[in-house]
Order: structure tokens, then C-alpha cells, then sequence
């Protein structure tokens, strides 16, 4: 394979990676109502790192732990995001519909 082979590569895995992604972040925004309805709070830690140990447990490198760490702090961090936003933006809508009803 030459360069521009290994480079249609890259942007299919990284097509296949933006897909998961998102996948990923709607999970992240399900367990996010599942906190508001629960009155968890959106950070926690313990399950971050959790996370990150057990994606650390099944790479194979070349990646070592540390540049897994590193990439999964930022999906949680987006994820923690994007979960706040959208709850944020649910609870705002209930709160018109509440007092436009009264």
C-alpha cells in the first residue's frame, strides 16, 4: 500500500470512530436522564475511572495506558457535556410546558 491508501484508511476508521462516537454519546445522554430522574449528579469519578481501566484492560496497543487515559478523559469529558446540555435543555422545555399549563 502507498501513503494515499494508508490515508483512505485513516478516514474510514476515523468515519467508523465518528459513528461510535456518537453512539456513544447518546448512551451518555440516556444515563444522563436516568441521573435526573434518580437525583444522581452527572460527575462521578469512581465510574470515570472505571471506564478507563476497563478500556485499558482490552488495548492492544500499539496505544500504551497513558494515551488511553489521555483519549478517554476527553470522551468522558464531551460526554459529561453533552449530558449536562441536554438534560439542561429537557429541563428548560418542562419548565415552559409547566408554565404555560398554570
Amino acid at each position: 500500500m502507498d501513503i494515499e491508501d494508508w490515508r483512505k484508511a485513516i478516514d474510514d476508521i476515523d468515519e467508523q470512530l465518528v459513528v461510535l462516537l456518537n453512539k456513544r454519546a447518546n448512551c451518555a445522554i440516556e444515563v444522563g436522564r436516568v441521573k435526573r430522574a434518580r437525583g444522581i449528579e452527572i460527575y462521578q469519578p469512581d465510574r470515570e475511572q472505571q471506564v478507563i481501566r476497563h478500556a485499558n484492560s482490552v488495548n492492544q496497543g500499539p496505544l500504551d495506558e497513558a494515551a488511553i487515559r489521555r483519549l478517554f478523559e476527553r470522551i468522558i469529558d464531551e460526554s459529561r457535556r453533552v449530558e449536562r446540555v441536554i438534560v439542561a435543555q429537557e429541563e428548560e422545555r418542562q419548565l415552559q410546558i409547566e408554565i404555560e399549563h398554570t
